[in-house]
Parts: C-alpha cells; structure tokens; sequence
C-alpha cells in the first residue's frame, strides 16, 4: 500500500518543523509548502518610507529557515504565492471592521480563506491527501469530524480555528496537538533542527511587532477628537476612535495621580473616545450578547449550556446558547464577562469539544446596550 501523502504548511517555525517529525515517525510521504500572504514592501512609516528594520524582510528570514528545516529533514519545500488573495479576503474585510469601528480577528479569517481554504486547494492540487498545520489544536476524523482544544491550554489554538468547516477539517492533520511547548521544542533540539530555540512569532501576521496604530494610520487616516469621562469632562485629545480597542489602557497618553485610564466605549456620532479611571468599570461589563457569522460544527440545537471564550486567552465563561436563526445566536453569561467587544470571537465549548464560534456583534447588560460602537 502507497503511503499517504500530507502536504505540510512549513513556516520556519519550531511548530510546524516539529510537526514534520511527527508525520514521517507515522509513516506518511511529507512534503513542505511555505505560504508567502503578505507583500512586505506595503509596511511603510507614516510618511511612506520603508521600515529600517525592513532592510532584510521577515518573511525572508522564516522561508530561509524552512528551507534549511526541509534540508535536516529530508523533505521536498514549495514555495507559493498567496499575497493577492490574502489582501482580498481578509485585509480587505481587517480594513473595513475597522471603518466600523470594530475590533475584527485577521487570524481567524486567515485560517479559513488562506490556510485552509487556498494552501488546501493549492496542496490537493499537488496530489496530496491530507494538509498538516502546526497548530495547537486536535481533530478527530471518524466516527465524525470533531474539532478540539489542542492539549497545551497555555498553547491552544483552537479559538483561531472556529470557522473551519467540516470539510476543511476532514482533510486536515495537526501533529503536534497532542504535546506540550517544551516536548515541541525538545524533539526539535533531539533532530538538531535549525529552528529548535527559535522564538515564537507575536502580533498580527502582516504587521508582527510593529506600532499597531502606526500602521493602521497608513491605510485608514481619522479624525481626531476629544476624550472624555462618562460625566462628559473633556480629559484630553483622540487621535481616531477607531484606532482603540475596549478596555485598553497602554496609549492614551492621559496622565496624573490616580488608578490607570481605560477605554470604556465609543460615542461615535460625536466622534468621542469615552475614558475611565480604573480597571473595574461597571461600565466594562455585560452578561448577554448576540453573536453572528456562526459557523456551527456540533450537531443542531435551540438552546444549550456550554462554556464560551470571547479573546484568545481569556477564561471560559459559563453560558446559555439559544439559536435565534441560521446566522445568529443569543448567549447569556450570568457571571458577567468584561469587555466583551464586537468584531471579536466568540467560541463555544463543551469541554475540550469546540461546538463552533461567531462574531459578537451587540453586548448587553441585561437589556441594556453597552456603548461600545
């Protein structure tokens, strides 16, 4: 019998190299594939002129690093382009929340029309069988496709992975969701991998550790404005509502004795950044809200308890679901949740089972609408 061929999303990263081993050790016919989605020549200062640090690009540095992991290994690496399809199905969509005044998940919608949707195309296409990923996260392919939290909860990376679908799910491995960072990085140091104490790749894929809002202003330039408290005290000066995220305190450039200042809503209309002393703001909190985009991966329901995660690292909240429509649902969070804040995620859980995930769009405390758009 011919092995089964897996085509394996190769970063130039530990993660993905790692998952390589795991493959080969499982008998499978491996071949890499770098996914070039980002033009670095588009990261530019305010003024239009490059980054200094762009003199040698990122992007350049991980394909030269997976190449030498492919080298060690013993495998095949392709190379492929992805930079228009990225730019029109997820940073076309990143701009526009932002208009919105949204907070939205590039990572999300990344995983779904770029690596698991065009590298899936691309791979099958390249006789392959299975894709592979270095995710943190689980699949279970019989007796139903069933996604789950990756074992590190420290690494999980299902809440990223809620809008798969099935099929994308079905014809996808990850290897290394069964282990733990450092058994990641100790296989790594055992192969004598080049990428063994590589350091972990933060922040947005297409800005990495850059100034957020700097590079937001080359592509969506706004209007300043005024900050205020919630009684209506002019304390100082925006640079564009929409470059703030709810519950943010670093930035604000505010000042004086006291607790710390956080963002507590959006008076859009007036192009208002509403702005508070200390962290627990009643303000900041609800325990109800809706939820659209859904992509359900359980089997149907009407209502049903389960636990949701509304960012990346928060806790799991306990929750009530009720199915409004196709596209939408209603979830209640009676221990309250704070800055619960729309354009973001919400993913629901049945224990280590992912039953699917949305897009909070309102939030409420009871029937009140929290002002945070």
């Amino acid at each position: 019998m011919s092995k089964k061929k897996v085509i394996l999303g190769l970063s130039g990263g530990v993660d993905s190299a790692v998952a390589a081993i795991r493959l080969l050790e499982e008998g499978y016919e491996v071949e890499g594939l770098f996914m070039r989605n980002w033009d670095s020549s588009l990261n530019k200062d305010i003024r239009g002129n490059p980054h200094v640090n762009d003199s040698v690009c990122p992007q350049e540095i991980d394909y030269l690093d997976a190449l030498e992991s492919a080298r060690i290994l013993g495998i095949k690496l392709h190379r492929v382009d992805f930079v228009q399809e990225y730019w029109d199905k997820v940073f076309t969509y990143f701009l526009d929340e932002y208009r919105k005044n949204r907070t939205p998940n590039p990572d999300i919608l990344c995983n779904k029309e770029i690596k698991f949707k065009c590298f899936l195309e691309k791979a099958f296409a390249m006789g392959a069988d299975y894709i592979a990923m270095g995710h943190y996260a689980r699949v279970r392919h019989h007796p139903e496709v069933e996604l789950l939290r990756g074992v590190d909860p420290s690494k999980d990376q299902s809440y990223f992975l809620c809008q798969l679908s099935k099929e994308q799910l079905s014809k996808t491995l990850f290897p290394i969701g069964d282990m733990h960072k450092g058994q990641v990085r100790e296989l790594a140091k055992r192969h004598r991998l080049n990428v063994a104490k590589k350091k972990d790749s933060t922040g947005v894929c297409f800005i990495g550790e850059r100034n957020f809002k700097e590079f937001l202003k080359n592509y969506l330039p706004a209007k300043e404005g005024n900050m205020e408290t919630l009684r209506g005290e002019v304390v100082g000066r925006h640079e564009g509502t929409m470059y703030y995220t709810i519950g943010q305190r670093r930035g604000l450039g505010l000042g004086g004795a006291g607790e710390p200042w956080f963002v507590l809503g959006k008076d859009v209309k007036r192009n208002v950044l509403l702005v508070g002393r200390g962290a627990e703001q009643e303000i900041l909190y609800s325990n109800r809200a809706i939820i659209t985009d859904i992509n359900w991966l359980s089997k149907d329901f009407t209502e049903r308890e389960c636990t949701v995660k509304f960012r990346y690292r928060s806790k799991d909240i306990k929750a009530t679901i009720k199915k409004i429509n196709e596209n939408t649902i209603e979830v209640h969070y009676p221990g309250r949740a704070k800055a619960v804040t729309p354009g973001q995620a919400a993913v629901f859980y049945d224990g280590d089972l992912v039953l699917g995930g949305g897009t909070i769009d309102k939030v409420y405390l009871d029937e009140e609408l929290r002002p945070y758009c």
